[in-house]
């Protein structure tokens, strides 16, 4: 029997997402979401495709990644899919940041597992639960190959010009301080699935990706190679995002500590936490922005102003590096849902060719789509985000290639 299953995990600080694929098609069998973990009232949502069945949820305490993930494989195997299983070809990881060392997908040993530790300084918040889940999962299927799939390996065909920050060249290497981008995973499925949509191949297109959800990144897509991204060192940098502020003059951090009088770390949870949508306006869900413009609230249409001033400024500036753009792809929670952010992000760049009709921006749906005008000089589409399925395809390809 061959085995095609893959079982892809995003560990998080508190919460493991996972799902289960069987890459003969790409059909889903089973996902699900442990939360909370860690406390008296962890939940865990399981949900088996594969059957037909609907989801089981339940609450309890589960202590660390360790118990959540055997719970986990608990409710599998209730399915027919437990980890045991022969079909199971290996786990993929989404692990947040790899750093310059890793730019492909990448079998998880000791050295794999050492790099990914010596990146925790540049991703603090992030690593750390990956690492976790990977060796929970390593501890349960010893011997199955655990892949890494990284954010930020998508990234690392930028240039020197666009990965560089203009400081000391041996200060920023000495601490690795340079531009790393995120959200790779789905900005690599997207601008390969627009290429799709336009009947072209990935090595035949120029696409802006515009990954835009809670936390929002745009990235510059040359035949199918990124070469600049809007997030940087971390995923402050770039558009304004649900709690992030984005681009900011880092005197704003001297600043607020001179004259604010604010520790780093009140800095940091304020640039992170307490700005962006949220800090402008109180609100980070843009349903609920649009909902109090349509009501008359300025302080709302503000941010929204904000936020769509900085979008538009990333297509113009992403314009301008392409040199020639064949589509722009928006993607993510808000990219792929809310058409009046859409409209307004290429309001009056009709001189680049760009523009949406607006009975096709209204229409929702699951499935990738133009929303500009026929004959347009350049695409505008729609394209659902499947950051599991780019994580699937890419472990699955290399324990294949590995076998």
């Amino acid at each position: 029997m061959t085995a095609t299953r893959v079982l892809v995990l995003n560990s998080g600080s508190s919460s493991v997402k996972y799902q289960l694929l069987d890459m003969r098609d790409s059909s889903r069998l089973a996902n699900g979401l442990v939360e909370r973990i860690g406390e008296q009232s962890s939940r865990l949502k399981h949900t088996p495709l594969a059957t037909g069945g609907g989801s089981r949820e339940w609450t309890g305490p589960i202590a660390d990644h360790d118990a959540a993930l055997k719970a986990v494989a608990e409710e599998l195997a209730k399915d027919g899919l437990g980890l045991d299983s022969p079909e199971l070809a290996a786990i993929g990881h989404r692990v947040v940041h790899g750093g310059k060392h890793f730019t492909e997908p990448t079998v998880i040993d000791d050295a794999v597992l050492a790099e990914i530790e010596r990146l925790i300084p540049v991703a603090p918040l992030h690593n750390p639960a990956n690492l976790t889940g990977i060796r929970t999962a390593t501890a349960l299927r010893p011997d199955l190959p655990q892949v890494a799939v990284f954010d930020t390996a998508f990234h690392t065909t930028m240039p020197e010009a666009a990965a560089r920050y203009a400081i000391d060249v041996e200060t920023a290497d000495a601490h690795r301080v340079r531009r790393y981008g995120f959200h790779g995973t789905s900005h690599a499925y997207v601008s390969r699935a627009t290429a799709k949509l336009l009947g072209k191949a990935p090595e035949e297109v120029n696409v802006i990706v515009l990954h835009l959800g809670n936390g929002a990144s745009a990235s510059a897509v040359e035949k199918g190679r990124c070469v600049d991204t809007s997030m940087g060192l971390t995923p402050l940098e770039g558009l304004v995002m649900g709690t992030r502020s984005g681009d900011t003059d880092p005197a704003v951090i001297f600043h607020l500590a001179r004259v604010g009088e604010m520790s780093i770390d009140e800095i940091d949870t304020l640039l992170n936490k307490r700005s962006g949508l949220i800090g402008l306006c109180g609100d980070n869900d843009m349903r609920e922005i649009r909902r109090r413009i349509d009501e008359g609230d300025e302080r709302a249409k503000l941010a929204f102003d904000i936020y769509i001033h900085r979008l538009k400024k990333y297509i113009g500036a992403y314009y301008a590096v392409l040199g020639h753009v064949d589509a722009v792809a928006f993607t993510a929670g808000v990219g792929e849902n809310a058409a009046p952010v859409r409209e307004a992000a290429v309001a009056g760049l009709g001189s680049l060719g760009l523009a949406v009709d607006d009975e096709l921006n209204a229409v929702r749906g699951d499935e990738p789509r133009l929303i500009s005008p026929a004959g347009a000089r350049v695409a505008v589409a729609v394209v659902p985000t499947d950051e599991e399925l780019e994580i699937a395809t890419q472990t699955y390809a290399l324990v294949k290639k590995t076998n």
